[in-house]
């Protein structure tokens, strides 16, 4: 219910969009009734959410995000390709739990033109809450605020990120996360059948394929997963939203 309340008030109109190449890398808003929800619990200037669990779309290659951030404020960020030398983004590359700007610069100070850019623009405490993979960090969600968050405030933020990312992010890999996978319908509808706890003979009545051709579209469907079996092919599956 969360996740589809809150879809239908941050999605894109996708259909204007042919694949996943041709969404827009950065997708601003400008106010988010869910989000603003959020924010009474815990004040936040600003938030991005960013990455994809789809190879070059993860988090520090700027290929997906969903912020708040001012445009100019990410034309100039990227264009400048601060990213590749920001010490908080190295460090959030490999992080396990929360990084907090603050703490990276303690040890890794920024550029100065970097620190004027931050300033000028009002992204103040960026505080980063990773969503790992095996260990790999595939997206997060990042808070700004002056003053920085307090422990109990850090806690409700490690909570409910996952959540705000997956209501960003699952409209665009429920449309094109299949195609940018290579995932062709045959093999969707028996990762379907598998998910409902069909045997091989079951997901043939159900789509009418041959039982070889069921055990052919699963053992190419775990391949292009790059899952080691059945099981954990449908387990990526029902996490990368490509069945339900």
């Amino acid at each position: 219910m969360f996740r589809s309340i809150f879809a239908d008030n941050a999605a894109l109109a996708l259909d204007d969009y042919a694949d996943l190449a041709s969404v827009p890398r950065h997708r601003t808003f400008q106010q988010n009734d869910m989000i603003d929800l959020f924010r009474k619990a815990v004040p936040f200037d600003f938030i991005a959410v960013a990455g994809m669990d789809c190879d070059g779309y993860g988090f520090g290659h700027g290929h997906s995000i969903d912020t708040d951030l001012p445009p100019a404020f990410l034309e100039l960020y990227y264009g400048e390709n601060w990213p590749r030398q920001d010490p908080f983004v190295s460090a959030s590359r490999g992080a396990s739990g929360i990084v907090v700007e603050e703490d990276v610069y303690k040890t890794s100070p920024p550029e100065q033109r970097l620190s004027y850019i931050l300033r000028s623009f009002g992204v103040l405490n960026r505080t980063l809450v990773p969503l790992l993979r095996n260990k790999t960090v595939f997206g997060a969600v990042t808070f700004c605020r002056a003053d920085k968050f307090s422990d109990l405030e850090l806690a409700y933020l490690a909570m409910i990120a996952p959540s705000l990312h997956d209501a960003f992010v699952w409209p665009i890999m429920e449309k094109f996360a299949a195609d940018h996978l290579k995932l062709t319908a045959g093999e969707i509808a028996c990762l379907q059948g598998a998910s409902d706890g069909a045997t091989t003979d079951g997901i043939s009545s159900l789509t009418g394929f041959q039982p070889a051709t069921v055990d052919t579209y699963l053992k190419s469907a775990t391949k292009k997963l790059k899952a080691k079996n059945r099981a954990h092919a449908v387990a990526e599956a029902l996490r990368r939203r490509l069945v339900s």
